[in-house]
C-alpha cells in the first residue's frame, strides 16, 4: 500500500472511532435518564451502574435519599427465628421483625425488599453495602456500638437459659463454666456463653440449637426469653425447661453503618418508630406475635 493510501485509511478509522464514541456516550446519557436505580445481576448491572452514575450527586454519602430514590428498602434478616422472622405454612414470610420493617418501609414511603441469610452473614452484608439495614431482633451491645449506630430501641427481652428437663447440674448462669452450649456464632447469645466460661457450638437455627440439648450433643442453650415461650407454644410436650433469667431486660434495635451516610435514614427511622409506637401499631405487632407487650 502506498503512502498517501495509508493515511486514508489512518484517518477514516480515527474518524469511525470518534462517532463511535459520540454515540455511545449519547446512548448511555439517555439510558440513565429513563429509570430509577434497580437491583440487578448480570447484563442488568451495567445498567444499574450507568443509572446509579447519573444520580445526584447529593444522594452520593445520603443513603436515605439513595433509598428514597431507588423506591425500596434493602432488609436483611434471618428468616428461621420464630416469631421474630420466619416462613408460616403457604411459606410466606412473616414474623414481628418482618411487619416492623413493612410498616418502617411505609412511614418512609418506599417498598421493603427483604434478603434472608445466616446470622454470621448479616452484618458482613451490612458491612459490604449489599442491605441498609439489618431487622433481626439484635440487641445493643457495646462492642456491636463501636462499629455500627443503632436506631432507638423497638423491643426488649430477656435472655433465658435452657436446659433438658431432666439437668440438675445447671440452674443459673454460673453453672455454664466448663458446660458446652450451642448459639449462632457471633450472637449476643454466644458472646454471653462463652464469657460465662462456656464450650460454645455452632449452629444456624433455635430449633437446631434445641435439638442439640434434646439428644445432647450440648448442655444447654441461651435465646431470648420469647423465641422459647413461642417455641414450647408450638412443641408443648418439648422436654425442656427454662432455669434462669437475666435480671435486666436488653435493647433490640436496628444496627446502620456508622457515620454521615446513614444520619439521616437513622432519623428517619428513629420518627417512624415513635410513630409506631404511639399509635399502638408495636404492641399490636408484639401482642400478636408474642402475646404480651415486649415494646417497653
Amino acid at each position: 500500500m502506498k503512502l498517501f493510501e495509508s493515511k486514508k485509511v489512518i484517518g477514516l478509522t480515527a474518524a469511525i472511532t470518534l462517532l463511535a464514541g459520540t454515540l455511545a456516550g449519547c446512548g448511555s446519557t439517555n439510558g440513565a435518564a429513563d429509570g430509577g436505580v434497580e437491583v440487578a445481576t448480570g447484563a442488568e448491572a451495567s445498567a444499574e451502574t450507568n443509572e446509579a452514575t447519573a444520580a445526584p450527586k447529593e444522594s452520593a454519602n445520603d443513603l436515605y435519599a439513595t433509598i428514597k430514590e431507588r423506591g425500596k428498602i434493602i432488609i436483611a434478616m434471618e428468616g428461621q427465628w420464630a416469631p421474630w422472622t420466619y416462613h408460616d405454612e403457604s411459606g410466606e414470610l412473616v414474623g414481628f421483625d418482618t411487619e416492623v420493617g413493612q410498616e418502617i418501609a411505609k412511614r418512609l414511603g418506599v417498598d421493603a425488599e427483604f434478603v434472608e441469610g445466616e446470622w454470621d452473614g448479616l452484618f458482613a452484608g451490612l458491612d459490604g453495602g449489599r442491605y441498609d439495614m439489618i431487622i433481626n431482633g439484635v440487641e445493643i451491645t457495646d462492642l456491636r456500638k463501636e462499629k455500627y449506630d443503632f436506631t432507638v430501641p423497638y423491643a426488649y427481652i430477656r435472655t433465658a437459659l435452657v436446659v433438658k428437663d431432666d439437668n440438675s447440674d445447671i440452674t443459673s448462669f454460673d453453672d455454664l463454666k466448663g458446660k458446652k452450649t450451642s448459639n449462632s456464632l457471633g450472637s449476643t447469645y454466644a458472646d454471653l456463653a462463652a464469657d460465662l466460661g462456656a464450650e460454645v457450638q455452632n449452629v444456624d437455627t433455635l430449633s437446631e440449637t434445641i435439638d442439640m440439648v434434646l439428644s445432647g450433643r450440648v448442655d444447654a442453650t441461651l435465646n431470648a426469653e420469647v423465641s422459647f415461650y413461642d417455641y414450647l407454644g408450638e412443641h408443648p410436650d418439648a422436654p425442656i425447661k427454662i432455669v434462669a433469667l437475666t435480671d435486666d431486660a436488653s435493647e433490640v434495635s436496628i444496627p446502620l453503618r456508622k457515620g454521615e451516610e446513614t444520619a439521616s435514614l437513622r432519623e428517619a427511622v428513629n420518627a417512624a418508630i415513635a410513630e409506631m409506637s404511639s399509635d399502638g401499631t408495636l404492641t399490636e405487632l408484639s401482642t400478636k406475635y408474642f402475646g404480651r407487650d415486649i415494646t417497653k
